[in-house]
């Protein structure tokens, strides 16, 4: 059996803002329920992959054999600079470099400290590191982990820290001596997401609407933008984070000082004129390493060509 406070310090040595472990339990019937209905009504759109192994996403048993539980860790990526506002904007968490890679290797580097044994004798199909590429329900297991709630803009919320966070897991085939326990929900009855959100993909209704959410149009959606997407899409070239800036809680952010996440200096000078006039040769050059080559140089050259046909 692990120690949960040893797990969580060396968590803290590590760089991640919070840490919390949970048992390696189905998901309960209630979310697993909606989860099934959100999928049924195809509100996951062009992502595909969500509807994929629904059953390894809802029992993670079934994921990854022998599991016993799942640790949960955040890390901090509020920003320490921006882009001027007066320039095309792109969602702060891309701003560094890809958070999967930074994540993968954070997340091998803390199993390796944490196992009673090194991790290549226990095999890496027995420890799992996850983040956002698995069938895994992230901020559920980051709220049975006891790390924050479930906001109304649909992102975990960890109090007097906000929502800027990656999120990251990893799966043992061991008990720890203590599991965390969930905290209550702390929105209470603001609505400044809600009332942020420019296409209104997150509403009263707790369903989420993916086809409306700006930033699935600007990422994910592979296709011609919707009329309602050029219309709300601002200065935004890559991403919302409307209701983020939105949300009371993130006034509590402490700017990340992770150096793989502060942006290039290039990026902060890029003008309008210099976003049309990008070459897929500055795009590789600008982007390498980031997430933003998941929108590819023709999805970014559609959304910046967007701005000239509003």
């Amino acid at each position: 059996m692990l120690s949960s406070y040893v797990i969580k310090q060396e968590a803290k040595l590590l760089g991640f803002f919070a840490c919390g472990m949970a048992k390696a339990l189905p998901v309960e019937e209630k979310v697993a329920k909606a989860y099934r209905k959100w999928i049924d009504s195809g509100n996951e759109a062009g992502m595909l992959y969500m509807a994929n192994n629904v059953e390894k996403r809802l029992d993670p048993r079934l994921l990854v054999p022998g599991v016993k539980t799942i640790i949960s860790v955040a890390l901090s990526y509020a920003p320490s600079k921006t882009i001027p506002d007066t320039e095309y904007q792109i969602s702060v968490y891309a701003l560094g470099q890809d958070y999967h890679t930074l994540m993968k290797e954070r997340l091998r580097a803390f199993a390796e400290k944490i196992l009673p044994v090194p991790l290549s004798e226990i095999g890496d199909n027995v420890v799992r590191c996850f983040c956002d590429t698995a069938p895994v329900l992230e901020r559920y297991w980051a709220t049975k982990a006891g790390l924050g709630w479930i906001g109304k803009n649909h992102q975990l919320i960890i109090p007097h820290a906000g929502s800027m966070f990656f999120l990251g897991e990893v799966f043992l085939p061991f008990e720890v001596d203590i599991y965390d326990e969930p905290i209550e929900g702390r929105c209470g009855k603001c609505h400044r997401c809600l009332d942020a959100c420019p296409t209104k993909a997150i509403s009263e209704d707790p369903v989420f609407k993916s086809d409306k959410c700006l930033s699935y149009q600007l990422i994910e959606n592979r296709g011609e933008l919707s009329s309602e997407a050029k219309e709300a899409m601002g200065n935004t070239i890559y991403g919302c984070d409307r209701c983020l800036t939105s949300c009371p809680w993130n006034r509590f952010s402490i700017p990340t000082t992770e150096p793989k996440l502060q942006p290039k200096p290039e990026l902060l000078m890029m003008t309008k004129e210099d976003w049309h006039n990008l070459t897929v040769e500055e795009y590789r050059k600008l982007f390498k390493g980031s997430a933003v080559k998941r929108v590819k140089f023709e999805g970014l050259k559609r959304n910046i060509a967007a701005k000239n046909n509003k």
